[in-house]
């Protein structure tokens, strides 16, 4: 579900940057564009939070 939740996010999030960015450089919307980029975002947050080691449970560090 998490995976699922970061997706989503990464797709709204992406929408969002690529319209105010069109906007502020006299740019045009690219709906196909910012899906590309956000959800390619939002699977490099996943592979990244997957390659950093997860802490013990018990408190102790290694």
């Amino acid at each position: 579900m998490k995976y699922i939740a970061t997706l989503f996010w990464g797709f709204c999030l992406g929408q969002v940057v690529n319209y105010i960015g069109g906007s502020l450089t006299g740019g045009s919307f690219s709906f196909t564009t910012a899906t590309v980029i956000g959800l390619l975002s939002g699977v490099l947050v996943i592979l990244l939070s997957n390659a950093v080691p997860k802490p013990r449970q018990d408190g102790h560090q290694s």
